[in-house]
């Protein structure tokens, strides 16, 4: 028999009526809640645990956080994974609700095996909408086919202090640029059918580029003009020229009011003013910071009260607040049960347009026809050769012969694939992570020694010094130095560099950061610094190369703006990459 709520042929809200009419208060708080795939698999996070799930999610859940991500599974295995965990919820919960996988997607697929496209600020440099709806196209196409229905993306936080670790993942300063260009992207990732479609996430809600001393989470203090002329209106742009699906709230907050507790941003402002229907997500663990951090409320099921009075739909990455503590207070009457029902009516609402309630699985033969084609990688090297910006070129120096006679090649980012990705890049995830499936040898919690084979998991990089070596004739020879460290201040290395500059008709000296999510990064989230200056001694390193009188063009890889006064007077030519 078909339930009501299965058939096709009514309209999504009277599906999502009849449904929310069947649920009980468990299976109504499960689908305002999110899980790591790694809670419902074994200790591969590979293989699901139907045990765990049981025990964990028996009526249900509204999100599963990162398959991709966090299993690093190659794509076909990925999808793979994505179908059993979407039959068991079919199949061994009472109603048959799939979960939505959300995966992160700034600047591509961040997974095993998907394609790479520039960080958001570099995209913001090509000045084109249309290219970056062609890319988040592509990023569509490869997260459907595995299984994912959601992505974080994009930022369109306005980045006023470039002292702030995350303005690499934003378009930049300019409003109206972060509108155009936000626009586009999301278009290209949600597509004209949400049955093919992945979810587009506009984030963080409200001001969030802002906070004092380019700070990350430290509070913003904003003028209520400045707000609404500046920081609200990319999210204006993405609510009513490309219908965005979800909306995630700042960990910041403004004038004193945490963003995840206020009625005013997130209600008010957000659904009142801008007429945003779709879901309100949680930026990770938001909720109990309610508790931990701003310390506005006593304990989880407060803190579960204030976002869900705020308007916040579904709790990421974990159960945490929404979950016992969230039941717990709905039976004591301390929450009104029909602010629940209005957010699981919003998810219920996302899960029917995106066809899950219809066929929540993925065609698994069909994954190659959609991952790194010819036309993908070609998109991205042009999107990667319009994001880079022409600072200086005396005498046109630029562009280099092909045939010029000796080239030397310096500095710490000139040979390393690892610092030509940004903190939102595949690679700079996996820094932080300690299993790397088979690579593991000595299970927890025995004592042992874990091997991690970084190149299994790495996407292809040509290295500049790689490149230049590619593009030249073979009359042309390539010299390379490092000359320093990104950071510290060991010199020994500089005598090298400047004999090899003294011994070539150009050097190319390629300097910048470190992007990344961990300790030893100079930009990245959770990555601010005090000063713009280059980290490290590779200022020191560039001026001495100058200092030798072979022409010398810059190259400068980085994520936020540094301060280059010194280097653009002594050089022959600059770029920013």
């Amino acid at each position: 028999m078909t339930l009501s709520y299965q058939d096709t042929t009514l309209g999504v809200d009277e599906r999502a009526e009849h449904l929310l009419a069947t649920m009980t208060l468990e299976e109504k708080v499960a689908q305002i809640g999110g899980i790591w795939s790694s809670d419902i698999t074994d200790e591969s996070k590979q293989r699901f645990d139907r045990d765990k799930a049981l025990q964990i999610v028996p009526h249900g859940i509204g999100h599963i956080s990162r398959i991709g991500a966090v299993s690093l599974l190659p794509p076909q295995q990925s999808a793979q994974l994505a179908n059993t965990i979407q039959a068991f919820f079919v199949n061994e919960t009472r109603l048959g609700i799939p979960a939505i996988v959300h995966e992160e997607n700034c600047a591509g697929y961040m997974a095993n095996g998907a394609t790479s496209f520039p960080q958001a600020i570099g995209l913001a440099a090509t000045w084109e909408p249309g290219l970056l709806q062609q890319m988040t196209e592509a990023i569509r196409k490869q997260m459907r086919s595995v299984g994912a229905h959601l992505g974080l993306a994009p930022v369109l936080d306005v980045a006023r202090d470039p002292r702030w670790g995350r303005v690499e993942e934003t378009f930049g300063e300019d409003p109206f640029l972060i509108s155009a260009l936000g626009v586009g992207y999301i278009n290209g990732l949600q597509g004209d059918d949400w049955r093919t479609g992945i979810v587009a996430t506009a984030k963080h809600f409200l001001g969030y580029g802002a906070s004092e001393g380019g700070m990350n989470w430290a509070p913003a203090f904003i003028p209520q003009r400045t707000l609404r002329e500046v920081y609200l209106t990319p999210f204006a742009a993405a609510i009513q020229h490309a219908r965005v699906g979800a909306v995630m709230n700042g960990y910041q907050e403004i004038d004193g009011v945490p963003c995840g507790s206020s009625q005013e941003y997130l209600v008010d402002i957000l659904r009142g003013e801008l007429g945003f229907d779709g879901t309100v997500v949680a930026d990770y663990f938001t909720i109990n910071m309610l508790v931990d951090y701003h310390r506005i409320a006593k304990d989880k099921a407060q803190a579960a009260k204030y976002a869900l009075m705020a308007g916040i739909d579904i709790e990421l990455p974990a159960l945490d607040c929404y979950a016992q503590p969230l039941i717990d207070a709905l039976r004591a009457g301390d929450i009104r049960e029909d602010l629940l029902d209005a957010s699981v009516r919003r998810v219920l609402r996302q899960k029917i347009s995106l066809g899950l309630l219809d066929n929540p699985y993925v065609d698994e033969g069909c994954i190659a026809e959609v991952y790194n084609t010819p036309q993908q990688i070609a998109l991205s090297r042009t999107l990667v050769s319009k994001s880079v910006v022409l600072l200086k070129n005396e005498n046109n120096l630029l562009p280099l012969s092909k045939s010029i006679g000796k080239i030397a090649v310096i500095g710490p980012s000139a040979n390393n694939a690892r610092l030509m990705q940004g903190d939102y890049h595949y690679p700079a995830h996996l820094e932080g992570v300690s299993n790397m499936g088979e690579n593991m040898v000595a299970p927890t919690p025995n004592k042992g020694e874990v091997r991690i084979n970084w190149e299994d998991h790495r996407p292809p990089t040509t290295t500049i010094l790689q490149g230049i070596r590619q593009a030249v004739t073979p009359h042309t020879q390539v010299t390379y130095a490092q000359g320093c460290g990104i950071t510290g201040n060991n010199i020994s290395l500089f005598d090298e560099a400047i004999a090899t500059a003294k011994d070539a008709d150009v050097a190319i000296v390629v300097v910048g950061d470190i992007s990344g999510l961990s300790l030893g990064s100079t930009s990245g989230e959770a990555i601010d610094r005090a000063t713009l200056e280059l980290p490290g001694l590779q200022q020191q390193l560039v001026l001495q190369v100058a200092e030798t009188g072979t022409p010398t063009i810059v190259i400068v890889l980085n994520g936020r703006p540094p301060v280059l006064t010194e280097i653009a007077d002594k050089v022959n030519a600059l770029l920013l990459g």
